[in-house]
């Protein structure tokens, strides 16, 4: 789609200025369409996929109809996480840096309260915040809505996916009637079409076409690699192609911390990103993680979305996503405005079929490659090495160091093999020692003899067959309660409703669910142990599919 220059929006001059400083030159199409009928009061219904450019679209107007002279909150953005809502207030900050007199405050759980107290106190004109925390503001009366004059809501579908729904219906009930309201969703369900039915006032439908799930410029492919052999095949990987920034998604804390240490054991400059982490050192991570001195972030799903950094060259998924949507949000976070980028996958045994039903829902079909072996990652090291240095020749850019080299070549030793022996301490230097796996040992081991075919034997010849040994009770990670909830599969009962109503009632951090195993009649989910007393308590009169339900510790089978 052919675009206008921003100066044909209708935005006002300070706008335009922070915009042409910052170095837009023409708006992305999701832009566009939405800013004018934004600037004109029409409520806007913005159908758009993570990456396109949607939070400018919604800020610009925003910022548009603030008055800096005013210092009560005017508008009230929305979003599904804490890391998103951070996000969004740094590009507020961006986009008015010309306008003199502005102050956005990020609301979210998991900071200091009082902190946020007290920059309400003082006066800001937009609000940026997640639904919990601002309805806790709301009810404590230190968020005053009376003046809001625009609301909107980020990633709406996410926000109803998470369990905020009864959050966002009072936080919208509480808001002026004759407010404007911008809803951004990545899709159009039934629980958005509901949200706007109660809310909205005749919104003007802006929809960005996809003709595929994923970005054309993301490079996807997938290696069969069993568990133990993870961490190698990352290493090989990393050293063929060294990417600038890459991040590497787990399913689990665990697993996170793990591949965090081994990386960080091979000499990798890398930071791990977890619900566990807290909001502080979150902060710090991304920043280091931004201005490019941590190289690899390790994380769970929680930095999927809104995580909004153009450079990243390659994703990993570490361990393969239980749900294609997560797959998307995952490699969306490379191949952004317009780069390449590379999306790799670790799969072994059954998780095949998970692939497939990736590719179904993608309409893409992922690439097997081949494990790199040893002597490739060496030698694509030598050809880097070699590649630096014609470069550093080239540029003239080092010191001659003469003296020392006038003191071998008199001892004797001949250019050529000072240069090998100074090759050889580079190489050895960057490098590190690997590891065999399975592959390797596949190609180094002899063939194995045939063996005779042996005689068949009859049924009652082997004696009574033994029974078979009960299955053992599911794992539990160390440092969490496993709690009983009586509603399971029968009761169509799904993970994520009840990832969403821990976490609404309970008031749980973000990431800190372990397992959910539904059976046909209950589930078990897995709690931080310190947690698990306050979410028995404060679930107990809560309702799952408008169902009561009883949780308790599990006691096992009884």
């Amino acid at each position: 789609m052919d675009t206008p220059p921003f100066s044909e929006l209708g935005l006002p001059a300070p706008l335009l200025a922070a915009v042409e400083a910052l170095g837009y030159e023409k708006p992305s199409p999701i832009q566009a369409l939405s800013i004018p009928p934004a600037l004109e009061g029409k409520d806007i219904l913005g159908l758009s996929a993570t990456g396109s450019g949607k939070t400018a679209a919604f800020t610009l107007p925003a910022l548009a109809k603030l008055d800096v002279k005013l210092a009560v909150p005017q508008v009230l953005i929305l979003c599904p996480t804490r890391e998103l809502a951070v996000q969004v207030c740094e590009e507020v900050h961006r986009l008015g840096a010309k306008l003199p007199g502005l102050h956005a405050t990020p609301v979210y759980g998991g900071a200091p309260m009082d902190r946020q107290l007290r920059a309400l106190r003082m006066g800001t004109q937009l609000v940026v915040g997640t639904p919990g925390r601002l309805l806790d503001h709301l009810r404590r009366g230190s968020f005053d809505p009376s003046n809001i004059r625009m609301a909107i809501l980020d990633e709406a579908d996410r926000m109803l996916d998470m369990g905020f729904k009864e959050e966002m219906d009072e936080l919208l009930a509480a808001l002026p009637a004759d407010r404007q309201t911008l809803f951004f969703s990545a899709t159009m369900n039934p629980g958005v079409a509901r949200l706007i039915q109660k809310f909205g006032n005749e919104p003007q439908k802006v929809e960005i076409q996809q003709k595929a799930k994923t970005v054309s410029t993301i490079d996807q492919s997938y290696f069969e690699v069993r568990q133990r052999s993870k961490v190698e095949v990352l290493s090989r990987i990393l050293d063929m192609n060294p990417p600038r920034l890459g991040i590497i998604f787990c399913n689990t804390k665990r697993s996170v911390d793990e591949c965090t240490e081994d990386l960080i054991n091979r000499g990798y400059a890398a930071d791990r990103l977890h619900g566990d982490i807290t909001q502080q050192m979150r902060e710090r991570t991304l920043k280091r993680f931004r201005d490019g001195s941590v190289e690899l972030l390790v994380a769970t799903d929680v930095a999927a979305r809104g995580l909004d950094i153009d450079e990243i060259d390659i994703v990993f998924n570490y361990d393969l996503p239980t749900d294609p949507e997560d797959y998307v949000h995952r490699i969306g976070r490379t191949g952004r405005a317009g780069r390449s980028g590379r999306a790799v996958s670790f799969v072994f045994g059954r998780e095949i079929y998970r692939l497939q039903a990736i590719e179904r829902y993608i309409r893409q079909v992922i690439k097997r490659e081949k494990i790199p072996s040893v002597e490739q990652v060496e030698g694509r090291r030598a050809d880097l090495i070699f590649e630096q240095l014609k470069e550093r020749l080239e540029s003239a850019k080092y010191d001659s160091h003469q003296e020392h080299i006038d003191r071998l070549l008199e001892q004797g030793h001949t250019p050529t093999d000072i240069a090998g022996a100074l090759v050889t301490m580079l190489r050895e230097a960057s490098g590190r020692e690997g590891e065999p796996i399975e592959e390797d040992r596949e190609r180094e081991r002899p063939a194995r003899p045939a063996r005779e075919p042996r005689p068949f034997q009859e049924r009652e010849d082997r004696g009574p067959r033994p029974e078979r040994a009960p299955r053992g009770p599911i794992d539990r990670e160390p440092g969490m309660a496993r709690l009983f909830l009586s509603l399971g599969k029968t009761h169509g009962v799904l993970p994520k409703e009840i990832v969403g109503m821990m976490y609404r009632e309970a008031g749980l951090p973000d990431g800190c669910l372990g397992r959910i195993t539904l059976f046909p009649k209950h589930s078990l989910v897995d709690v931080p142990a310190e947690m698990a007393d306050q979410v028995i308590q404060r679930t107990r009169n809560a309702r799952l599919r408008g169902r009561p339900f009883r949780i308790d510790y599990d006691r096992g089978p009884e």
